[in-house]
């Protein structure tokens, strides 16, 4: 199997490379090799089963999705975009990244041709759906972005359905959940601050919380993202029918339950660094994203969520910090 990842040297593509380097398969199919692109030189693991090399290039510039395809490869794993905050803050590149650049892809796999058909694995966003939303949002709600980013996630669904229906790819699209917890330093996301009010208090730092902890969100960890990327991959899309945009699993918690976790795991000490700093621009867009979802079509065909926020913060405290919560919280 020939992989190419879109978006390597994000979080995401990081722990997907790191996963398959482990597993070295995809549904029973062992990789041969993987093409690993991005705006900047993706990390390849040290010892990788399988032969890899890197991309930096811009993926909405006219001709570089022809060259990424040009091996047809048979899975394509498209993560790249940029984030809620920066596509509402310069509205080109929002549109040039998130728009231009999938279907510029698409296109390009249009035109190789011969009875060429990849899978692809589209990351779209709960940023599809806009209020006034009802308790629980299910996958026959309607898209109605109220974010330039949401926007642009809708079109690419539409886009990525009607290429799959005139046969030009066989592409799935998964709505996840926002990430929780990121590790590293913060992104320019509107969202960011939900991993922050964990992350920082973990690493001995303040965290600036900018809205009511009475604020409720759908989450998922970041090795629950990978685990519905792969079974993406490896799903039978018979399953899917002509609907094939689905709204991944997760978990729904207030701001308020998300530090009420973080102080059952890691004592009120680290929960005490959160402080309330109102951001207006941050209040009013995340007004309007959603905050529960009815993920049964996804469940039913066996994506599996985190079990709780409590697990979210150990998985965290696991994978990136290597030690005890207490430990990890005093440094």
């Amino acid at each position: 199997m020939n992989v190419l990842i879109i978006g390597a040297a994000g979080m995401i593509g990081r722990k997907l490379v790191e996963r398959l380097a482990t597993e070295g398969a995809i549904d029973g199919r062992k990789i041969s090799r993987a093409t690993l692109h991005d705006i900047v030189d993706a990390q390849v693991p040290a010892a990788l089963p399988f032969q890899a090399k890197t991309v930096a290039s811009d993926l909405s510039a006219r001709g570089e999705a022809e060259k990424l395809v040009a091996e047809r490869p048979d899975l394509i794993f498209h993560l790249a975009a940029i984030v809620s905050g920066e596509a509402e803050a310069d509205f080109e590149k929002g549109y040039r990244v998130n728009l231009d650049g999938t279907r510029l892809l698409f296109e390009a796999i249009r035109k190789v041709g011969g009875g060429y058909r990849p899978r692809l694995v589209f990351t779209s966003s709960i940023a599809v759906f806009g209020a006034p939303f009802p308790e629980a949002i299910g996958d026959e709600f309607l898209n109605a972005p109220l974010t330039s980013y949401g926007t642009q996630k809708a079109i690419d669904e539409l886009l990525l359905s009607d290429y799959s229906r005139r046969g030009f790819f066989d592409g799935i699209g998964i709505r996840l959940p926002t990430i929780c917890v990121r590790p590293g330093k913060p992104n320019k996301a509107a969202s960011g601050f939900f991993s922050g009010i964990i992350r920082e208090p973990l690493n001995g730092q303040e965290a600036l919380l900018p809205v009511s902890d009475t604020v409720r969100h759908w989450f998922a960890s970041p090795r629950a993202a990978i685990g519905f990327l792969l079974h993406a991959a490896r799903l039978n899309s018979e399953q899917l029918g002509a609907r094939r945009n689905l709204s991944m699993p997760g978990v729904c918690v207030s701001v308020a339950e998300q530090i009420a976790a973080l102080r059952r795991i890691a004592g009120d000490e680290v929960a005490r660094r959160v402080r309330h700093q109102p951001d207006a621009t941050i209040m009013r867009i995340v007004a309007g994203w959603p905050q529960n979802f009815d993920a049964r079509r996804a469940l039913a065909l066996g994506f599996r969520a985190d079990a709780s926020f409590d697990e979210i913060i150990r998985i965290h405290i696991e994978d990136e910090l290597g030690s005890s919560p207490l430990r990890a919280a005093r440094g």
